[in-house]
């Protein structure tokens, strides 16, 4: 009798695991390619151990590189190489909400990633974006040695704070790190997804 209860409350909780309700998908995460639902907590640590985006030009720049992520300090680290910027010029770079960089002028790839609704700042300081990141500055030749963190992001599981299949994007000037929503950085100049691996 007592075995026969048992298994029974356990296909019960088993039932009930497998039929709860997935919280709704935001815009954000009907882009990203074979990515988790979000659920509806933050996330504190990556099931990811490292990413990588190849950045492709945009709104007609000559902008290109490859970066690496890995998860770090509480949020993502990134590291790499940006080449066909202006010599000596500063640039603002983000991780943005959608993993999509299909328009010409990377529009598709949404606003700031910014699951928490913050207002747009510097990392490091109280309020700022999950997407916000220093500014990167290209050398004499054109080339920006990217080494930026991302403070509050994961890579993977699916939780909302999950940048894995968002993108990632240089802009044409450089973050004020005060205007909202997104620094007065101007246009997207370069676009990359974020993929495991």
């Amino acid at each position: 009798m007592k075995t026969a209860l048992l298994a029974s409350a356990s296909a019960l909780v088993l039932a009930a695991c497998s039929t709860t309700p997935q919280s709704g998908t935001s815009t954000a995460s009907s882009t990203r390619a074979a990515a988790p639902a979000p659920s509806s907590t933050m996330a504190s640590t990556s099931t990811v151990s490292s990413a990588h985006v190849n950045l492709a030009s945009a709104s007609g720049s000559l902008v290109s590189g490859r970066l690496s992520l890995m998860p770090m300090g509480g949020g993502l680290h990134l590291q790499g190489e940006v080449g066909g910027l202006a010599p000596n010029s500063t640039h603002a770079i983000h991780i943005h909400e959608k993993g999509d960089c299909s328009a010409a002028d990377a529009s598709s790839a949404g606003g700031h990633f910014n699951p928490t609704s913050d207002p747009h700042g510097k990392v490091g300081t109280p309020t700022h974006h999950a997407g916000d990141m220093n500014n990167i500055v290209a050398n004499a030749d054109g080339v920006a040695q990217v080494n930026v963190h991302a403070q509050g992001p994961v890579l993977g599981g699916g939780a909302a704070n999950d940048a894995l299949g968002r993108a990632v994007i240089v802009h044409a000037d450089g973050d004020d790190y005060t205007s909202q929503p997104s620094g007065n950085a101007g246009a997207r100049v370069a676009c990359g997804v974020i993929t495991a691996g």
